[in-house]
């Protein structure tokens, strides 16, 4: 997919294709990442995080061997984000910086703009 000029796309760490390399090796599979963006949660958007196959129109932000997707629809919404992986005391998990949310709750799965 080419992006509109306009629209930059949302980064990848090296720490977020790692961890995907890790889970491809526990699982013996390699799935790509999906990064989507959806209505609902507490602050009107939700991120869906989850492990799925690529589908026509994806941006599709490949290193390591690994890749992420984004579609269509959610690019807007995810224009210049990056995408992370975290540990912290309460858990492991992707995360998404949006420098389009305006507000978000406190778990970082839901946002407004």
């Amino acid at each position: 997919m080419n992006l509109p000029p306009q629209v930059p796309p949302p980064l990848v760490t090296d720490r977020a294709f790692a961890r995907l390399a890790e889970i491809a090796a526990m699982t013996g599979q390699a799935k790509p990442l999906r990064v989507a963006v959806e209505g609902g949660g507490c602050s009107g958007f939700q991120y869906q995080i989850k492990l799925d196959d690529a589908a026509t129109g994806d941006l599709v932000l490949e290193g390591a061997g690994q890749r992420v997707l984004i579609d269509e629809v959610s690019l807007p919404l995810l224009a210049g984000a990056v995408i992370d992986f975290t540990e912290e005391l309460i858990g492991a998990r992707f995360v998404v910086q949006n420098p389009n949310a305006t507000a978000s709750c406190g778990c970082g799965v839901s946002f407004s703009m």
